[in-house]
């Protein structure tokens, strides 16, 4: 979803997801029609002595209700905040912090090298909501019962911040890895076990938990909201554990080690025609071809390209006009996570090695079928820090 820039803090940008206004309405709803249960549960653990009547009805419980919302919101921005300020203290860039559908996430642009400061980052955003807690709770204590409207309004406010804000603290520490708890797992984790090992036991650890969110969510209070959350957890702990185990499989392996050479690489001609092509795609079972012209790379075409034209015109159109020629390149020196997050971001499924000229082809398949060998060999299990590229330190409300 796009992303919107509302400002910064301590150099960091901080940015709304179009699925931010769409939760924030619905965090104020939820908060307005409950205010009447806050304010009992209020008065009842803390002697609040709180008067629901004024505070729920429209419009003031609906004031309440997006107050509420926005300020437990800003908390969950401290709550990244925290994060972000102790990786930049270990010299860790970070790209942004992002508020969206399921909260905060601070998007580091690479994870400490040491288990340590890895723990250290992990704790520090619950340890800021904590924090906030008190204050909240402490500013409670000092506004006197009173019946004016607004110091009672401030009252529930405070009371409710102070609530949630350490419950966000609790949740985010329970092991739903890439959750904060399960971070804290994987750096405790690391102390004897290699990195990638140690990512794989705290993603089992999130996939489970995240069972046992979604079930709750479904069978003990329905709520399409723990759903759908729990849906993230498990997408999230199994995507980082793929990536993690890939950067370690891969870590020392360039382009060069795993590439398709030049001198192996079927190319066509840009003259071939679409008929000629298909038939070349059968014959090789490959899917994509670099295309040449006087013994230079200036495209690419794949069946993509190919299924564009009617089987009747396939005669008539040629490998040129059918056929890419914007071509990403990669050094054969390049890492070859480097080179998989290039054909990610631009969903592409083969990209032209050269250095000054045609080096090769390297393709998604090259690079499965060295992971399964590495994988097979057993080298990926080995001791490992190595950070990952963008990854992000996520809270939820």
């Amino acid at each position: 979803m796009r992303r919107f820039r509302i400002g910064s803090a301590f150099g960091i940008p901080i940015k709304l997801d179009l699925t931010f206004l769409l939760v924030l309405p619905l965090f104020a709803f939820v908060i307005a029609i409950q205010v009447e249960t806050w304010t009992g549960m209020l008065n009842q653990f803390w002697t609040a002595n709180i008067d629901p009547a004024p505070l729920s009805d429209p419009p003031v419980s609906w004031i309440l209700g997006l107050t509420a919302a926005l300020g437990l919101f800003a908390g969950i921005v401290l709550h990244e905040l925290g994060h972000s300020l102790v990786a930049m203290r270990y010299g860790v860039a970070i790209d942004s912090i992002t508020l969206w559908l399921f909260g905060g996430i601070a998007q580091l642009e690479e994870f400490p090298d040491e288990w340590q400061q890895e723990l250290y980052v992990a704790i520090a955003g619950p340890i800021v909501s904590v924090a906030l807690g008190v204050v909240s709770y402490g500013a409670f204590l000092l506004v006197p019962p009173s019946e004016t409207l607004a110091l009672e309004a401030t009252r529930f406010l405070l009371g409710y911040l102070a609530v949630m804000n350490v419950a966000l603290a609790v949740f985010n520490m329970l092991p739903g890895f890439p959750m904060d708890g399960g971070r804290v797992l994987r750096a405790l984790l690391v102390r004897n076990r290699p990195y990638a090992q140690a990512t794989k036991i705290a993603a089992e650890v999130g996939k489970v938990f995240a069972i046992f969110l979604g079930l709750a969510g479904v069978f003990v209070v329905f709520n399409p909201f723990l759903i759908a959350l729990a849906f993230f957890i498990y997408i999230g702990a199994s995507s980082e554990a793929q990536q993690t185990i890939m950067r370690a499989a891969f870590e020392g392996v360039v382009v060069a080690d795993i590439m398709t050479p030049a001198d192996r690489v079927e190319t066509v001609d840009e003259d071939t025609s679409v008929a000629t092509l298909v038939e070349k795609m059968l014959a090789y079972r490959h899917t994509g071809y670099p295309v040449e012209r006087d013994g230079e790379i200036v495209g690419i075409v794949t069946l993509e390209d190919a299924r564009a034209v009617r089987d009747v015109e396939q005669e008539a159109y040629t490998v040129g006009d059918v056929m890419s020629r914007d071509i990403h390149t990669v050094h054969p020196a390049a890492d070859v996570m480097e080179a998989l997050t290039e054909m990610q971001e631009n969903s592409i499924g083969r990209l032209i090695v050269a250095d000054e000229e045609f080096a090769g082809l390297l393709t998604r398949t090259d690079i499965m079928t060295a992971l399964s060998i590495i994988k097979t060999s057993g080298q990926f299990d080995k001791p490992s820090t190595e950070a990952g590229e963008t990854d992000g330190w996520q809270s939820q409300p």
